[in-house]
């Protein structure tokens, strides 16, 4: 039987992804505004909303290891795993200002927060600069808003223009339903399974739950990549990290400090600050993520899992 919820839950994921790109793109095409900025802040907080609600959960039953496992690997996940998947599913094309904004906030980002997790607790005070920096930025983003130009001959983007903006609306909210629901659904059956068999708090954050609540942003950016919306898988992935940590972390320290032991600092941090650094080499080459190298980071993410196993 858990494994039958576990399937369902997959099943409302997918669902769930396919809405959440469909009214994210229309409503882009629609206001004219780039999907690379709507992955980067609407979609992205959809598909975070699980590690947030998991995270809070986890920190108030004083269970630190899930909530900080659980931000830590869902962002070595996006970056190896999913963007990794979504690079073999069709080759991603990345404009410039993807390495001069998206991609230098995500690294400044995640080696703040190393820095604030080196002293072993993430406190409230800490909390409240994260969210606070989560502001400044996505102000900033939609400060730079990037227009598209119109195409008379581009038959998608017409379409997408002629969907009324309710339905686009309606296919967030269902998205974002769809994500919450089927993530709920797979990781608590997941942790049933993962319990079952003896599997520590931060083996089961930085994996089984990690995994589960990365699962929204491999659907969405595995479904933008089969549009051939790749600005919105690499939008989505980078803007995900950027929530799991600013918004993630920084709500759930408001909630309750986040204890941060030794073999987080001296393993999993590194693998997240290490796949964050790799990515600025294969970007830069050609502004283009190929094939073969998103199968070099998924391998990368089955290296992580075997040794951390």
């Amino acid at each position: 039987m858990v494994y039958l919820f576990l399937l369902v839950g997959l099943l409302i994921l997918l669902m769930g992804g396919k809405y959440l790109v469909d009214g994210a793109s229309a409503i882009a095409g629609k206001l004219g505004l780039s999907p690379g900025l709507i992955g980067l802040t609407v979609v992205s907080f959809g598909t975070s909303a699980p590690e947030l609600l998991v995270s809070v959960s986890a920190a108030l039953k004083g269970n630190s290891d899930i909530a900080l496992g659980n931000v830590i690997g869902s962002n070595i996940s996006n970056i190896s795993l999913v963007l990794g998947v979504s690079a073999v599913i069709f080759p991603i094309s990345l404009p410039k200002s993807v390495i001069k904004l998206d991609y230098v906030f995500t690294l400044v980002v995640s080696i703040l927060f190393y820095l604030l997790a080196i002293n072993g607790i993430i406190s409230l005070m800490e909390g409240i600069i994260l969210v606070t920096l989560l502001i400044l930025i996505n102000f900033y983003f939609f400060k730079k808003i990037e227009r598209i130009p119109d195409d008379p001959e581009d038959l998608d983007m017409v379409k997408i223009k002629e969907t009324p903006i309710w339905k686009s609306i309606a296919l967030i909210i269902l998205g974002m339903a769809g994500l919450y629901w089927g993530s709920d659904l797979f990781i608590e059956n997941s942790i049933v399974i993962a319990q079952t068999f003896g599997i520590s708090d931060r083996v089961i954050g930085v994996t089984i739950i990690a995994m589960g609540t990365s699962l929204p942003e491999l659907v969405t950016s595995v479904m933008a990549a089969l549009k051939k919306h790749t600005d919105i898988a690499l939008g989505n992935i980078l803007g995900s990290n950027l929530m799991n940590i600013l918004a993630i972390v920084g709500i759930t320290a408001i909630v309750s400090p986040i204890q941060v032991s030794q073999i987080f600092l001296q393993n999993d941090f590194i693998w997240m600050l290490g796949f964050t650094i790799i990515l600025l080499p294969i970007i830069l080459t050609k502004l283009r993520i190929s094939r073969w190298e998103g199968g070099l980071l998924a391998g990368g993410y089955g290296l992580y899992i075997y040794l951390l196993l």
